[in-house]
């Protein structure tokens, strides 16, 4: 596969039990997760690959740069509306397990069972695949003489063995990783404010730039858009092992969507400042071409360095979340009890090396991409119905405490869902059969979940 045909890809990329135990949880000790690590999980499972991708397809449909601009921050108040919403969720019910967790408690256990289903089969480890292959790719960028499979098996290896440790370990191997990678980026925008040659594009308003607001092709772009912004629930997946999480985990969701929506402005500025708009024009890797128009012929190397650097985090967040939601579906579910099995550091084993090893499947049989188009409608739901949690849960537990409550409610929750259904169907028209493939792995969710329920009536 080319590196166009890879970096293209990063477009398509995120039984029992009561509300009242959950509400025990909370007062449970602290697990070892301090706020800057939750703010590093929700950091690095943001930034990926596809905010070094897209400016190329954008100025090809969008072609100013003021509207490109506003694409990026509309989607970081997107994703904060998302985040707002998952703040309340998780103050509420501070429990590991993203979307599983939060549908079973706030819908039905069936409702969370078919969204972990999802992410145990393919929603993890899918993207996981994606993110080691293009470091495999991006690592040649920078020289590497190691094959591109070789090196994101591993890579997912490596990440795998360093998941099996303790909480507080992980929690330091994630933050530092993810403040390398913020420093890189840092680095690279203020090296190209300092550097005074080459190429430097005039911002100016143009006529006509307010109706591209209103055209299809924007519409779409701000779907590509919030891929790159996918991750912004991170730190949800790991509720339950945050320090104060009734306190902490609304922080970290907000403070790492802040940051990155500023990091994700100012970084396209700079593209779009500083490489002729013709050399980027639909062309994947932009970020590349932009680094090396500003650095010489070693800025694209460098821009390599960062990306492949940058991935190690956005895996191992991807891994650690994952893993979480397959232990806690373990716990709850007899069937799949084998998952919820901890090693002397705590960590699920189980459910890690099982993660890997579809990951690392996928790499070598090539079918990540096909993977990653199915599931994602799916994984879109399950965000959208999370976030329509806020509204149901208002109206059918209006006493329940809710230690963080969405500012500018409903206006929140309704804003990110209404995006959300929009990309889901612009999914289903564009990817009909993965679209099958997704309901399908619901029907065989809902026959495992059947005999679950079965098991439980037969003792």
């Amino acid at each position: 596969m080319e590196l166009r045909e890879l970096l293209s890809l990063t477009f398509l990329l995120p039984l029992g039990g009561t509300f009242a135990h959950t509400r025990g949880l909370m007062n449970k000790p602290t697990k070892g997760i301090s706020l800057p690590a939750a703010t590093c999980m929700v950091i690095a499972n943001m930034i990926g690959v596809a905010v070094f991708t897209s400016v190329g397809f954008q100025v090809a449909s969008v072609p100013s740069a003021w509207p490109i601009l506003a694409l990026w921050g509309i989607g970081g108040v997107l994703s904060l509306c998302g985040a707002f919403c998952y703040a309340e969720l998780v103050a509420m019910m501070p429990r590991s397990g993203g979307e599983y967790h939060l549908l079973r408690e706030a819908y039905h256990p069936v409702v969370g069972f078919l969204s972990g289903w999802v992410s145990l089969t393919a929603g993890f480890a899918a993207p996981i695949a994606l993110a080691a292959m293009a470091f495999g790719r991006y690592a040649k960028v920078f020289g590497s003489p190691f094959d591109e499979a070789d090196m994101a098996t591993a890579l997912v290896a490596v990440i795998a063995l360093v998941s099996l440790g303790s909480v507080p370990w992980l929690g330091r191997f994630l933050t530092v990783f993810t403040v390398v990678k913020v420093v890189l980026i840092v680095a690279f925008i203020v090296g190209a404010v300092a550097f005074g040659g080459g190429t430097h594009n005039a911002f100016t308003f143009k006529p006509g730039d307010g109706a591209l607001f209103w055209k299809p092709e924007y519409a779409v772009s701000l779907v590509y858009v919030m891929y790159a912004y996918e991750g912004w629930n991170g730190a949800a997946y790991v509720a339950g092992e945050v320090e104060n999480p009734q306190r902490n985990l609304p922080r970290a969701l907000l403070y790492g969507t802040l940051i990155v929506t500023v990091l994700y402005i100012v970084v396209n500025a700079v593209f779009l400042w500083r490489t002729p708009w013709g050399a980027m024009l639909l062309k994947p890797e932009a970020a590349l071409i932009s680094a090396t128009e500003i650095f010489g012929s070693t800025g694209g190397r460098s821009m390599g360095l960062l990306i492949a650097l940058g991935l190690i985090s956005t895996m191992a967040g991807m891994v650690w979340a994952g893993s979480r939601v397959n232990q806690r579906m373990g716990e709850d579910v007899p069937l799949l009890r084998w998952l919820s099995l901890r090693n002397a550091a705590g960590a699920p084993y189980v459910a890690v090396l099982l993660q890997a090893a579809l990951s690392i499947a996928f790499i070598h049989t090539g079918t990540f991409d096909q993977v990653l188009k199915y599931v994602e409608c799916l994984l879109l739901m399950s965000s959208c119905l999370a976030v329509l949690g806020v509204i149901w849960l208002r109206i059918t537990r209006p006493d329940a405490p809710r230690p963080f409550r969405v500012p500018l409610y409903p206006l929140t929750p309704l804003l990110f869902a209404a995006m959300t259904i929009y990309m889901v169907v612009y999914l289903g028209q564009q990817h009909v059969s993965e679209f099958l493939w997704g309901l399908a792995t619901l029907g065989v969710g809902l026959v495992i979940y059947g005999l679950g329920a079965l098991q439980l009536r037969t003792r």
